[in-house]
């Protein structure tokens, strides 16, 4: 954990460890995403193929973005604060032992989930055009029920403007998800005093779970918009990566620092939700709510023997195993009613999670 931590700074402002970075072109960074980063020796060539869009979301534009976003980019390879972690778990179900060898998980090793994003740069974007598309609501007839809920056609200007910069949030999501891969591969390297491809760390899938994309659905061409959502695409789906095809892409479903995630994978029945589903459990508390009702002893309990960098509980509680819908029941439903299928299940042993929200 402390050799993670050095490479992958966790916390909200926390700043990228990669001053080298600084030198290349901001652009190349978010029109080619995290290919970009794969060419420069920050990652292992086969990794784009574990990558939904192959790392790289067509259709940025640096022009479309603000400097205020601009001059949040620094934070490439760091965890940020929320939902966020890098977790070692351990891999301690097989259910479809065939899917399982295919994409290289064996019972009773080790695994590492990361989950970040766009960190400062993608949430300025948001800030910026939420505030655009709620000044151009009136133009187009819109009543806004939220100015959380700003909207624009996405044909107009104003909508064309901002899926070429969320493009760009995108493809820096890609990139700093996968210098945290490479980070992580040389700490496991420095700590077994190991190569990272001797140890096995190859890349299971990279999906992105807070966008929009044009695709194919039903004989027509619409934008899907996955919030706290992730693609499942089922075998032989033409979306999936060449890897892949023969399997359908791995979905992956964390659960909470405290209890198991999954891997499973989409059934045809996921055309019915546009090839979607759920990214986690879901929150039965609030982050407030969290931090009010949960004392320390229910948190002990609940994290039990597993390892957390905090050194006060209250610094990560709104994260708490007791803030979200139990995660095995929530897989249940999905594989019940033919949705997903399961592949595997993981517990965790370790979490890394930075505080605070990001701002």
């Amino acid at each position: 954990m402390r050799a993670i931590e050095r490479r992958v700074p966790p916390g909200v402002g926390r700043k990228s460890t990669h001053d080298e970075l600084r030198r290349v072109s901001f652009a190349e960074i978010v029109q080619k995403g995290a290919r970009k980063l794969i060419s420069m020796g920050y990652g292992w060539m086969e990794d784009a193929e574990s990558i939904e869009e192959y790392g790289c979301l067509a259709g940025a534009d640096l022009d479309k973005v603000s400097q205020t976003a601009i001059s949040r980019s620094h934070q490439l390879a760091t965890i940020g604060g929320g939902n966020h972690f890098v977790e070692l778990q351990e891999i301690v179900e097989v259910y479809d032992q065939q899917l399982a060898k295919a994409w290289g998980l064996e019972q009773g090793n080790l695994a590492v989930m990361l989950h970040s994003g766009s960190r400062g740069f993608g949430h300025q974007i948001c800030t910026d055009y939420s505030k655009i598309m709620a000044q151009a609501a009136a133009k187009y007839d819109i009543e806004l029920p939220s100015r959380g809920l700003a909207a624009a056609p996405i044909h107009s200007k104003e909508g064309q403007d901002y899926l070429a910069a969320m493009a760009c949030a995108v493809n820096f999501a890609f990139c700093n998800r996968q210098l945290m891969a490479h980070d992580v591969r040389l700490a496991f390297g420095e700590v077994f005093k190991e190569d990272p491809r001797a140890l096995g760390l190859w890349l299971v899938y990279d999906v992105a779970h807070n966008i929009a994309k044009f695709e194919e659905h039903f004989g027509r061409k619409v934008l899907v918009h996955r919030k706290g959502a992730t693609r499942a695409l089922p075998p032989g789906h033409p979306y999936n990566p060449k890897r892949y095809m023969a399997t359908g892409h791995p979905v992956i479903i964390p659960g909470s620092m405290g209890t198991s995630s999954y891997v499973l994978v989409g059934a045809e029945a996921t055309q019915e939700t546009f090839y979607s589903v759920n990214h986690g459990a879901g929150r039965v508390l609030s982050r407030t709510a969290a931090k009010k009702v949960i004392s320390k002893d229910e948190f002990q309990r609940s994290m039990g023997d597993i390892l957390y960098n905090a050194g006060d509980f209250r610094e990560i509680l709104e994260e708490a195993p007791q803030a979200y819908k139990n995660i095995d029941d929530v897989v249940e439903s999905l594989a019940e009613i033919g949705l997903t299928k399961k592949v595997v299940r993981l517990r965790p042993l370790a979490v890394i999670k930075g505080q605070g929200e990001e701002a």
